[in-house]
């Protein structure tokens, strides 16, 4: 280290490289600045970014970076942050390694609150620090101000990303000596692509493929025509809508200059395959496809697509509901480090109909939260349009959604492939003979144990079962073999629970449906007669209720589409769509929309972003993870029992897991059939419970739907 320069550090390489606090604060604050231009917060970006890492001009610090004792190096920033008056900028600082704290109040002393640390720092308990103003000097401006609690919330949350990325991003830097990242978005050559893609589709040569090319036309030329804002893109079943969407998105970015495209769907089990349509058309090195289910393998290539999840550097994100909207209520600094990136972004949500009830008022002052104060254009992307226009309303005043899809093409006879019988209550038993007497027919029920039981009644040839207690790739060998005997001509005969419905490409001339929401039924009217190959009077929706009920978990649902069924001779038509999603949505009031209480939390109490981050859970967090060992997963599952497994290990892995309940884990633990890990997984031991043809038996299990 030469004469004058500074005695502080902030890392040491393994090759004895040093960086110094204030290398590494402007390097760190430089980065976050950069990203928080995008929604003109640069100079507060700028200040957490330098005055982060403050407390690492103590002598014990100094210490911990040769072997010491851990020493807290967060709570300095935030407490000159506070004293300066800039509450976001302590809030980001406090937590760039913890995760954001709860607010606390003003007596807290002991415990992880902001207030509790500021306490302890206000009674002189934190090492000196002193020497940071020789070489640290942050600048004045006037930090974002408020009276909005909940647009506060998400502002700290838009900066604390910033900040959490950059300070990643500059120690990765040093520490490798570079960081591998993505190209610059180049919108020209993803629009090249998509256009190559298309263009055998003109001339149209059939009337649905006339409409789904007039609905594509449609969607890019509003593409182009309109501003960036909240938009809706209601495509009946097999009018195209995956690939209209990301044409709409690839011209819209274009257009509006935006810098990626976010595409969220609901269920992992539709995610691959609409990745793999959207790599067919751009090419696998501008898709990011980040979910659990993602298998990596041990090169080059893995690394770099496991780094750019970390952030989503990427032009297209194929990600899930669950990923998407728990990163912003969550309080991790892993969880948070890709928020910034959303800025300025096309984000489709796909299959829209299926936020989860108990969350949509979140959910939705989010995705509003992002069109107002990030330059984001939100597209609500189904078949099934929820009613989520009072809401809109309420968190965009006066704002209009546009729809992208004329009515005159909704409504076109050509996408009336189906009728929709409504039939009364029927036994098992009788459901299964009804079965057995057709070649090619799907039948999905509202539970795994109806659907485990109803296979048990089927024929043997040609008959198949799905559900979540197979493991994801059990589930796309067998559908991969549907696919096949429905192309052959062969019998196909299979019983599912809802996973079927959204999104997966399959199309069988009959279908069943236990009653359920009405946008399952629709979406069930999907799988059949799908690319209207027979007329539309031999290709009938079977709408019936079993006689041992279903779940109660259902009840609302069937409930509302009860009342529709009785009121609307066309089920399918947007007033009855809209009539259910009324029914559903506000029958019960608006807390049913926010059970956890999540924005009255943020505007009564302040900032509890921990509280929250407990409190917002998508899917039940009563669950476990188990793995069926195979002779595929074996080294893995070693890996795992023994403690060495890494990320890419985890994601290998979670093709061969499936998520138990505590009810049904501790029921496989009085058993004896599944061993303990460490990290609280667990691995089938009994392998007499694992059925080729049907999964995970569990006797007595009902089954609950999980939002995945």
């Amino acid at each position: 280290m030469g004469e004058g320069e500074s005695l502080y550090l902030a890392h040491i390489a393994e090759d004895g490289r040093l960086q110094t606090v204030k290398e590494h604060a402007e390097g760190t604050a430089r980065l976050a600045a950069g990203f928080a231009s995008e929604f003109d917060m640069e100079e507060e970006a700028r200040y957490i970014g330098l005055m982060h890492d403050i407390g690492k001009f103590s002598a014990p610090f100094q210490k911990r970076l040769q072997g010491g004792p851990k020493v807290d190096h967060s709570t300095a920033g935030a407490f000159e942050a506070q004293k300066d008056g800039k509450i976001a900028a302590a809030f980001c600082i406090a937590g760039h390694h913890s995760g954001l704290p709860d607010g606390g109040t003003r007596a807290d002393v002991e415990g992880s609150t902001l207030l509790a640390r500021l306490n302890r720092a206000k009674r002189g308990e934190l090492e000196n620090y002193d020497a940071w103003s020789e070489e640290i000097h942050p600048g004045k401006f006037r930090p974002f101000q408020s009276q909005d609690r909940q647009e506060l919330f998400f502002r700290i949350k838009m900066l604390y990303s910033c900040l959490v990325d950059a300070d990643f991003l500059d120690t990765e830097s040093f520490m490798n000596g570079s960081v591998h990242r993505a190209e610059q978005f180049r919108v020209e050559e993803l629009e090249r692509a998509l256009l190559d893609y298309i263009a055998p589709w003109f001339p149209a040569k059939t009337t649905l493929n006339r409409l789904r090319c007039e609905i594509l036309e449609n969607v890019m030329r509003e593409g182009t025509d309109c501003d960036r804002g909240l938009f809706s893109l209601t495509v009946p079943t097999g009018g195209g809508k995956t690939v209209a969407s990301l044409a709409f998105a690839i011209r819209h970015a274009r257009a509006r200059g935006l810098k990626r495209i976010i595409y969220v769907i609901p269920y992992t089990s539709i995610i691959e395959q609409t990745a793999e349509v959207f790599r067919s058309i751009v090419g696998k090195e501008n898709v990011l496809e980040h979910h659990s289910g993602v298998e990596l393998k041990e090169d080059e290539d893995s690394l770099f697509y496991m780094r750019a999840a970390e952030n989503w550097d990427m032009p297209i994100i194929v990600t899930t509901a669950v990923q998407f909207f728990e990163s912003f209520y969550k309080n991790r600094s892993s969880n948070s480090r890709k928020l910034h990136n959303v800025a300025n972004s096309v984000v489709i949500f796909d299959e829209a109909q299926m936020l989860p009830v108990p969350f949509i008022r979140p959910c939705m002052k989010l995705v509003t939260e992002l069109v107002k104060s990030y330059g984001t254009s939100a597209v609500l992307c189904t078949a099934t349009q929820p009613a989520l226009d009072p809401i809109i309303r309420e968190f965009l005043p006066g704002t209009e959604v546009k729809e992208l899809c004329p009515d005159r093409l909704f409504g076109q006879p050509v996408f009336q492939r189906v009728c929709y019988q409504k039939r009364g209550s029927i036994s098992e038993e009788q459901l299964a003979a009804e079965l057995n007497e057709r070649q090619q027919v799907l039948c999905i029920v509202n539970s795994r144990k109806a659907a485990q039981d109803i296979y048990q009644r089927l024929d043997t040839e040609g008959s198949y079962h799905l559900s979540t207690f197979m493991y994801p790739e059990h589930r796309r060998r067998t559908l991969a073999q549907i696919r096949q005997r429905l192309v052959d001509g062969q019998v196909c005969r299979v019983v599912s629970t809802s996973l079927i419905e959204a999104g997966v490409d399959v199309d069988f001339p009959c279908v069943y449906r236990q009653i359920a929401g009405l946008d399952s039924v629709l979406q069930a009217g999907g799988r059949c007669n799908r690319e209207g190959k027979q007329d539309r009077s031999d290709s009938i929706v079977h709408i019936f209720e079993l006689e041992c009920g279903s779940p109660e978990l259902f009840s609302m649902q069937i409930e509302a589409s009860a009342k529709v069924l009785q009121n609307y001779d066309d089920i399918s038509g947007k007033e009855a769509v809209k009539a259910y999603f009324e029914q559903l949505f506000y029958y019960k009031g608006e807390g049913a929309l926010d059970q956890k209480k999540i924005l009255l939390q943020i505007t009564e109490k302040g900032f509890l972003f921990e509280t929250i981050a407990k409190q917002f859970q998508l899917i039940g967090t009563d669950t476990r993870t188990l793995y069926i060992r195979t002779s595929d997963n074996e080294k893995e599952l070693d890996a795992v029992k023994y403690g060495y497994a890494d990320k890419q290990t985890y994601r290998r892995l979670a093709l061969y897991s499936i998520n138990l309940y505590e009810y049904q884990y501790r029921k496989l633990i009085e058993n004896h059939a599944i061993e303990d890990y460490e990290r609280g997984e667990c691995v089938l031991v009994d392998t007499s419970l694992y059925s080729e043809k049907t999964g995970l038996q569990l006797e007595g299990d009902a089954g609950q739907a999980l939002f995945i």
